[in-house]
Parts: structure tokens; sequence; C-alpha cells
């Protein structure tokens, strides 16, 4: 067996970046609202891993805080030069660290896995092929 390739995700400046070991538990596409503004897109993609995944940061975040639809607060790490959101933790996930799949900048990432908050997706956008879709958070 192979050793577990280490992902780097980076702002656009290259001042704030996480490494992680591994593969996502999964990666998500999202159409809610909040993400559309978030990402300045139709919708963010997201990969989830797990907080033992870390292997490290770099770089001073800013951090952004909003409550989530499941009513906690949501905490949002983006880099005060150039503005671009890395990673979060929501505390309706403990123990998970959420990366912008962006900020991979891997044309070999893997795919999302489903399209959720389907019922903001902008009328052109369509779920991965196959994917299951959920009106709003599964």
């Amino acid at each position: 067996m192979g050793e577990a390739p280490i992902r780097e995700a980076g702002c656009c400046c290259g001042k704030l970046t996480i490494k992680l070991s591994g593969d996502p538990e999964y990666v998500s596409s999202c159409a809610c609202q909040a993400c559309q503004r978030r990402t300045g897109s139709a919708f963010g993609v997201t990969a989830f891993f797990k907080e033992e995944q870390v292997v490290g940061e770099w770089g001073e975040a800013t951090v952004f805080e909003r409550i989530g639809a499941s009513g906690k607060p949501l905490f949002f790490r983006f880099c005060p030069s150039c503005g671009s959101t890395v990673w979060w933790e929501a505390l309706a996930r403990p123990g998970r660290i959420a990366v912008a799949v962006g900020a991979f900048a891997d044309k070999d990432f893997p795919a999302p896995q489903r399209l959720i908050w389907a019922d903001y997706k902008a009328a052109w956008v369509e779920p991965p092929n196959g994917a299951p879709v959920f009106p709003k958070s599964p």
C-alpha cells in the first residue's frame, strides 16, 4: 500500500495554505445562496476531510463567522491579502474540515458526489453525472 497523498490548498496570492493527508471523505457541490455569494459563482464545491487529516496550516487567516441552516456557526478562513476562502469549519459537523475544491487548483481532484440546496440552483446548473440531488441539505 502506498503512502497517502498530501494535498495542498491555497489562496490566490499564496499567503494562506492548508495541507491535508489522503483523500477527502466526500466532495459536495452546493447551490445555496450563501455559497453563491462566497464563491461569486453559481455554486460552491467542497471537499470534506477529517480534522486528523490536516498536516499543517500556513499563513494568517481572517475569520468570517455566519450562522448556517443548522442554526450553528460556520467559521470561514480566508486570506486577508487576496480574499480567497480556503477552508472552514461548521459546528454542525464537528471533527470535519471543509476545503474549497478550487483552492487545490488540481484538475484531477475527485468530482462532487452530490448536489445540495438544488432548490436555489441556476436553471443551467446540472448535477454531477448520476449524483444524488437534494432540494436542501440532506
